[in-house]
């Protein structure tokens, strides 16, 4: 299997002559069609919402797309509220997932109405004492412990896959303390949100997934008199970095999930329960691509091939050692039989975006196409050496193109610095 570029080659060019490499370049219409593909996807659950992980791809352009298309944003800090804000994503079109939170973003939370998922019950007296009450609608982060294995992850790990060494969310007896002293405390409206492993290649983690916070739901629900009404899936679905990976098929994704709610819920009497997610990597990922050109080769003991990219660009391939396919524009149909790490410029030796990659003969001044970069790519970026952060660009429906980032420059990099 092969994976095509959005952007032809011709075009890559022309979009070179007036913002020059490395840049972001995302598809306005592959994200559009995602965004719908996931609402009909849930559509047969009537409060279902998409909450946009904003950590993914923190660029206004692309909030601005996916409100049009009904999502909301989820929010992990004041800059993301921040930001959200400024693209009218407000109210209860706001989750607010974080950790340890500091004060003024507690603060900034309720301003905007949004709905505040808490991850430690420590953060009841906290939240209270910071805002002056407790909200009527809130969330629980729920951590199940223990060790999450399921599907295949692109890192040949899964970033959660051992729950019960990470630092998020609640064990079982807090949630269930944590539902009794918020009810307690004048809350009424209560959700749950759990996030278990990251880029799942399987149909069945959210099934697997929501099975298991259905029946915690029903339990909480009867043994606390809560009243759950939201209950977050959060993220964790999975995209096909490698061209061999099969694709998850979100519509059956969304059927494993309405089969569990119709097994767990709606027995219950708890039909009425609102589908959340917050699907960063799976709406994002395949609609953006990292654009750069190759200016060195290098022939010593292994050949390599020096991109004007770098990993201040793109880190997941440096710090997790994550595959991201690269076609070499012009050449997509060349035989592949030249071995190449494809590398940066930074003084670290981590900087390769591919080792020992089987690509066709690449010369000075080829266009490469590093894919899949549309979520955690620009927005992990960093100024490492330097290095200043690239444009980021929108590749219109229509085939046009719109300038979402300029691209930094050194009076950006010094505007922060006291002389």
């Amino acid at each position: 299997m092969k994976k095509i570029p959005f952007v032809t080659r011709e075009r890559l060019e022309e979009i070179c002559k007036e913002y020059p490499t490395p840049f972001h370049i995302y598809d306005e219409a592959g994200i559009r069609a995602t965004a719908r593909a996931v609402n009909e996807a849930f559509a047969w659950n009537p409060g279902f919402k998409e909450y946009f992980a904003v950590k993914a791809t923190p660029t206004p352009g692309i909030l601005k797309i996916l409100k049009e298309e009904g999502c909301g944003a989820d929010c992990s800090s004041l800059t993301e509220l921040l930001l959200s804000e400024r693209c009218g994503i407000t109210g209860t079109d706001v989750m607010f997932s974080s950790n340890e939170t500091p004060a003024e973003e507690y603060v900034k939370a309720a301003e905007l109405g949004a709905i505040i998922n808490l991850d430690d019950i420590t953060h009841i007296d906290f939240l209270e004492q910071t805002i002056g009450y407790i909200p009527e609608t809130i969330c629980c982060r729920y951590n199940p412990g223990g060790v999450y294995q399921l599907g295949e992850s692109n890192e040949g790990f899964q970033v959660m896959d051992n729950p019960g060494d990470a630092k998020y969310g609640m064990t079982r007896a807090q949630l269930f303390e944590a539902f009794r002293t918020l009810k307690a405390k004048g809350a009424k409206r209560f959700g749950i949100h759990a996030f278990l492993a990251s880029n799942t290649i399987s149909n069945d983690y959210y099934p697997a997934l929501a099975g298991q916070l259905f029946e915690l739901a029903v339990e909480l629900e009867r043994e606390t008199g809560a009243d759950i009404c939201f209950i977050n899936l959060s993220g964790g679905v999975g995209v096909d970095y490698r061209p061999e990976q099969p694709k998850n098929d979100i519509y059956a994704i969304g059927a494993g999930v309405r089969e569990q709610f119709e097994r767990v819920l709606t027995p219950a009497g708890m039909g009425d329960v609102a589908i959340f997610t917050e699907m960063g990597r799976f709406m994002l990922a395949p609609h953006g691509h990292l654009v750069t050109r190759a200016i060195h080769e290098k022939h010593i003991y292994k050949e390599y091939i020096g991109v004007d990219a770098c990993a201040a660009n793109l880190m997941r391939p440096a710090i997790y050692g994550a595959y991201h396919h690269i076609t070499v524009m012009g050449k997509e149909d060349a035989p592949c039989d030249h071995r190449y790490d494809v590398v940066g410029s930074l003084c670290e030796n981590c900087d390769k975006f591919a080792v020992d990659r089987m690509l066709p003969e690449i010369e000075r001044g080829d266009l490469l196409v590093i894919h899949d970069t549309g979520a955690h790519g620009f927005s992990m970026g960093y100024n490492y050496n330097g290095r200043l952060r690239s444009a980021e660009l929108l590749l219109q429906e229509d085939g046009g193109v719109e300038l979402m980032r300029r691209a930094e420059t050194v009076e950006d990099y010094f505007a922060t610095l006291v002389w």
